[in-house]
């Protein structure tokens, strides 16, 4: 599908509308079938068949038509940007089964390919000098490892991401709660163009010179999340907005993972609360990297990574060397390894419990494999 002008400058104007709702909008596009004649409506049409209040409608037609679309058109060409609706063929399709996704998005930079491996780091704006240390650690490792950063571009745990992959000229992408022709906070202005300069991409749903208003921030973290297959909470309060990310991932069906912290500490009540409740712990990059699915893995230089991890060599008896070279580069069962090497269930329960404990070896599904490091 492609929208004519018309309907585009229709839709931009829409999309001022700031309590617009998915649900409402798509009745009224079914009802008049084009954003241009919803605009040509009366409020009390709008009212009747949206199932909205009048005072809404009036507000929406009011909104409206104050924005200039065609300006909004030329400052977002000026800016070497791109406006992508909903419904035309190269709207982001992660967008596309998330709860309220927005009918215009505003780009600057470049969009990942979609099978590209992405992992959300947020937290909060108080950032403590551990979480500083936690999340330069982590995003360090991510971005060489050729792992997509997503993030806010807040101050605080945001900004240590975004300069993580920027540092190491690595794409990383700004979900911002502003317009694309803003920056906020403003002493980010040199990151931002550090994201841009470095492949990655300034995003939002907002027109071009919306400013930094309260509400904007909680319905971008619906965005932060659904641009990603991971997300992780580095620090924040329990009432955070490290947190709201966190329960929209959960709900879009992400991982969620959070980095432990000191328990006297107000920013990692949160995260510790997370893992509380059953989210896995990101004490490495490897944790994270092992939550990505395997077709996204597909590229990633995760070789130092995981040789940081390897325990040290180990002398293993002539028993559990046998059992090793059994399995082989495959994988195999309990009973396939007994027959194979013509030894009683329980002795080779006990090997591979051994070698399992060591690092060794790997379960999954009851069938071992050795371990790749």
């Amino acid at each position: 599908m492609q929208f004519t002008y018309e309907e585009k400058l229709a839709m931009l104007k829409i999309n001022s509308f700031s309590f617009l709702r998915a649900d409402w909008l798509g009745r009224l596009l079914d009802i008049f079938s084009s954003p241009c004649e919803i605009l040509k409506q009366t409020p009390q049409v709008l009212s009747e068949e949206g199932k909205i209040s009048l005072e809404t409608a009036q507000k929406f037609l009011q909104t409206t038509s104050r924005l200039d679309a065609e300006q909004e058109m030329e400052q977002v060409a000026k800016v070497k940007g791109t406006i992508y609706f909903k419904g035309e063929d190269n709207y982001p399709k992660e967008l596309l089964n998330i709860k309220e996704p927005p009918p215009v998005l505003y780009v600057r930079g470049t969009l990942p390919e979609v099978n590209t491996a992405r992992v959300a780091m947020v937290g909060t704006r108080k950032i403590t000098p551990y979480g500083r240390r936690a999340a330069t650690r982590l995003g360090e490792d991510l971005a060489l490892a050729g792992v997509i950063l997503v993030s806010g571009l807040a101050r605080g745990v945001d900004s240590v991401v975004h300069s993580c992959a920027v540092r190491n000229k690595k794409p990383t992408l700004a979900l911002i709660g502003t317009g694309i022709g803003r920056c906020y906070p403003a002493e980010n202005r040199e990151l931002a163009r550090g994201i841009l300069d470095t492949g990655g991409a300034i995003i939002s749903e907002l027109p071009f010179n919306a400013p930094p208003l309260a509400p904007h921030f909680p319905r971008r973290n619906r965005l932060i999340a659904a641009f990603s297959q991971i997300a992780v909470v580095v620090e924040g309060e329990v009432k955070s907005g490290a947190l709201i990310t966190a329960k929209m991932a959960l709900e879009q069906g992400l991982d969620v993972l959070a980095v432990p912290g000191p328990i006297d500490s107000p920013q990692s009540m949160g995260p510790n609360k997370l893992i509380k409740e059953g989210a896995g712990m990101a004490l490495t990059a490897a944790d994270i990297i092992d939550c990505i699915p395997l077709n996204l893995k597909v590229g990633l230089d995760t070789k130092k990574l995981y040789n940081e991890e390897k325990p040290p060599q180990q002398e293993l008896t002539s028993l559990e060397q046998s059992v090793v070279n059994a399995i082989g580069s495959g994988s195999k069962s309990t009973d396939d390894l007994a027959l194979a090497l013509d030894m009683g269930v329980s002795e080779i329960a006990g090997l591979l419990f051994n070698l399992e404990v060591n690092g060794i070896i790997t379960c999954e599904d009851g069938k071992y494999s050795r371990r790749k490091f």
